[in-house]
């Protein structure tokens, strides 16, 4: 549905108009597109505190050359060396005389150190950067986005980087990324199609944002596998034929859902994203029982059994990846969805979990995404106050597409994603509720 507000900011009299009144002024994000796969303009890499990072090779290969103040698409903030108050000052030195020649739509990544158990001033000023990053997020405006990326390995964090200094990333903002040891980075043949040879399975694909992120897999050389309930049958096999792949009609909640993928699947799985999730709103006083089980049942037992059930057999793959969605709701809460919260809370629970087990017993990378108020047809039909209160409650002052949760989940996929396990992305342009 079309933004009106923000295609009047983006005139004259809007801007005028806006100014005066105090209102929100949202920038059109830049996203990706086969004619613009990149940012414009440079990268400035600078420094706080002593960093032992070799970045260079990695920042080589985002695609971005040398920023300068006149045209900087992105900055990126080493901050892994500092380890107390005093070092803070430099982050405070490095970004103060930056922060306006980045260009709407750019990007500002700060890097920092996982915190210290044994020294508790590191560990005070290291997350000090994530309150900094956080309030940076904020206040920048223009569409830019300021992220904070933990991590102890340059060249384990570089599908990570190359994500976050990328249109890809443009209504992820305010978000904490811990990025572990190297772990099973496979190199694609093709840097433009990372996920050929692999196949994905997207439940709930035939429409909204389940068919966004089945479309970029594709994009990104996956054969994927739209799965969605029989009666949406048509849509699913127009998406699929759409994209070279695969319709399997299947209803996620049937007990024997797991063997069916299975078999559907002779020779594997490589992705396997859970998007299937339906609501059911309504205050809890007001609840019945069997609304609280649907949603329940659909968005997580379901993905509980499948998952289980996929890695218990071997079907998914060692260097698979599992990707679920959680959401905003189940992050900050939301009134009239006691049932959907906690559903979506269940699943950010079972990736803490899973996350390190999975790894280690199986091979497989288990994150979320966490997506906030999206443009799809369901947002649509929420009365019009309410939809526009949604759209500005967040740093960038606008929804989101279905394809920015595509977008994040691709990069959850890639193959040289191994070290970015456990994490819960949120996809919401950095939501005022919830942090």
């Amino acid at each position: 549905m079309a933004d009106r507000y923000l295609r009047f900011t983006a005139t004259a009299p809007g801007r005028f108009l806006t100014r005066r009144l105090g209102l929100p002024q949202p920038v059109a994000l830049t996203r990706w597109s086969p004619e613009r796969p990149g940012l414009d303009g440079g990268l400035l890499h600078l420094t706080a505190g002593r960093s032992g990072l070799d970045l260079a090779p990695v920042l080589a290969r985002t695609g971005l050359g040398p920023g300068d103040c006149a045209r900087t698409a992105a900055v990126v903030l080493d901050a892994t060396g500092v380890r107390d108050v005093e070092a803070l000052a430099e982050v405070h030195a490095a970004l103060h005389p930056v922060v306006r020649s980045v260009a709407p739509s750019g990007r500002v990544v700060v890097l920092g150190a996982p915190l210290d158990p044994a020294d508790h001033h590191q560990a005070a000023a290291q997350q000090a950067l994530e309150g900094f990053t956080r309030s940076l997020g904020k206040e920048i405006g223009r569409g830019r986005t300021v992220n904070l990326v933990r991590l102890t390995d340059a060249a384990a964090a570089e599908s990570t980087l190359r994500f976050l200094l990328s249109p890809g990333s443009a209504y992820v903002s305010g978000q904490v990324v811990e990025v572990g040891a190297a772990w099973d980075e496979t190199a694609a043949a093709d840097p433009r199609r990372p996920l050929a040879g692999r196949t994905a399975l997207v439940t709930g694909a035939a429409r909204g944002i389940g068919e966004a992120v089945a479309e970029i897999l594709a994009r990104d050389g996956a054969r994927v596998v739209v799965l969605d309930v029989p009666r949406a049958e048509q849509d699913a096999r127009r998406v699929a034929d759409r994209l070279g792949g695969t319709a399997l009609l299947l209803d996620m909640t049937a007990a024997d859902a797991g063997a069916r993928i299975a078999d559907a699947l002779p020779d594997g799985l490589d992705v396997l994203v859970h998007n299937a999730g339906i609501t059911r709103d309504r205050r809890l006083v007001n609840m019945p029982a069997e609304r609280w089980a649907s949603v329940l049942d659909v968005n997580l037992a379901s993905v509980l059994r499948t998952t289980d059930a996929l890695l218990k057999d071997g079907t998914l793959k060692r260097g698979g990846r599992i990707v679920a969605t959680a959401s905003i709701a189940g992050i900050a809460g939301n009134a009239g969805q006691t049932n959907y919260g906690a559903s979506k809370a269940g699943v950010v629970g079972l990736v803490r979990s899973l996350a390190p087990r999975a790894r280690a017993e199986h091979g497989v990378t288990v994150n979320a995404v966490a997506p906030g108020f999206i443009e799809t047809k369901m947002t649509a039909a929420v009365p019009l106050f309410i939809r526009e209160a949604g759209r500005r409650m967040n740093s960038l002052a606008q929804g989101g597409l279905p394809a920015d949760v595509a977008e994040t989940t691709a990069w959850l996929a890639h193959p040289a994603s191994g070290a970015v396990n456990g994490q819960v992305v949120r996809v919401c342009g950095q939501s005022l509720l919830g942090a």
